[in-house]
This record gives C-alpha cells, sequence and structure tokens, in this order.
C-alpha cells in the first residue's frame, strides 16, 4: 500500500480533492477559502497591538489555520515520509530554457542553483526571495487575496472580483516568465 502512495499520481487526482474542497466548506459552515488570510489570523492572535486591520475576532477563523497547519503537516509528511525516490520530470523545453540561463539542477522540486541558503545574501537571493517575497505579499494584499482564494473559492461561487483577480495572476505570471526572468537572469549572472 505504501509503494501505491509514494508513486507520482496524476495532477488531476489532486484538482478533484481541491475542487471538493469549495463545497465541503459551504456546506460545513459556509466558510470561504484562502491560505493568505491565515497570515493575517496569525497576527491578530499573536500581536496584541491596536492595528484597525487586526482587530476583529480572529477565534471564528481558527478552523482556517487549522487548515494551514494541516497543509504544512501534509508537506512536511510527503516529504520526508512519502517521498518518491524517482528524479522529478521536467519538460525538456523548460530545461533548455532555464539552461539558458545557468539553471542546471533539475533533481528536486525547485532549482538548487537557485533556491539554497547559500543565496540568501546575494543579487539572486535579493531577486528571488526578497524582492519576489514582498511581492507576492503586497499582490496579495493588493488583490484582496490569494491564487487558492480567489481561483478556486472565488470562482467556484462565480464572484465577478475573483475572475479579473485570476486572470491578472496568470498575466502576470505569463508576463514575469517570458519577459521579467530574461531580465532578473541577465542582471545577477553578468
Amino acid at each position: 500500500m505504501l509503494e501505491f502512495i509514494k508513486q507520482p499520481w496524476h495532477w488531476s487526482v489532486a484538482g478533484v480533492f481541491i475542487g471538493l474542497t469549495v463545497p465541503v466548506l459551504l456546506i460545513i459552515g459556509n466558510k470561504n477559502f484562502g491560505i493568505s488570510s491565515s497570515l493575517r489570523h496569525i497576527c491578530a492572535a499573536c500581536i496584541p497591538a491596536n492595528i484597525p486591520f487586526f482587530k476583529y475576532n480572529w477565534r471564528n477563523e481558527i478552523w482556517n489555520l487549522f487548515f494551514v497547519f494541516g497543509v504544512l503537516f501534509g508537506g512536511f509528511l510527503g516529504t520526508f515520509g512519502l517521498a518518491n525516490e524517482a528524479d522529478i520530470q521536467v519538460a525538456q523545453s523548460t530545461i533548455d530554457d532555464l539552461r539558458v540561463f545557468g539553471v542546471s539542477d533539475f533533481k528536486n522540486l525547485m532549482p538548487t542553483d537557485i533556491f539554497n541558503f547559500d543565496n540568501l545574501f546575494t543579487l539572486k537571493g535579493l531577486f528571488f526571495f526578497i524582492i519576489g517575497g514582498f511581492l507576492v505579499g503586497f499582490g496579495t494584499r493588493y488583490a484582496g487575496g490569494c491564487t487558492s482564494g480567489h481561483s478556486i473559492m472565488g470562482l467556484a461561487s462565480l464572484q465577478w472580483p475573483s475572475l479579473v483577480a485570476t486572470i491578472f495572476f496568470m498575466l502576470g505570471g505569463f508576463a514575469m516568465t517570458h519577459l521579467g526572468l530574461p531580465i532578473i537572469f541577465n542582471l545577477i549572472n553578468k
């Protein structure tokens, strides 16, 4: 049974379970799903400041914190307990595109040429960790939610702002991949 669980599964299996999350949350209590809102709940619980954004009853949303900790635990369990020893499969066209920018290690989910602690205090780390992290956080706050909240929950409940946000998430991802990353890699590889 363990070998069956450890094998690579088709992406649609996760899609079905993610898709079923929305009706289950709506049926069990009209709950809205989103990962980024959990950071607000954690801050409201841990920082007793007099900031209006954090002054609400975060205890009503504690289920969301358990959900997020479950996601983290599931990721930890999947990485260390159910890891598949087979190499990660990356499309050859993606490998070819990234090799042009000096990325050569494709054994892990995230290329260690970019994502490792040695790069943290380098120009590469500045772009990928600091600036990238700030832009993700700023964009999430500016859009009023993250991709899970808008693209999963919002679209499933037919919310017009979520459709607009999802379209712009996708456009931003395409623009960054095809326009931004070549510029960034050219800057950091000089």
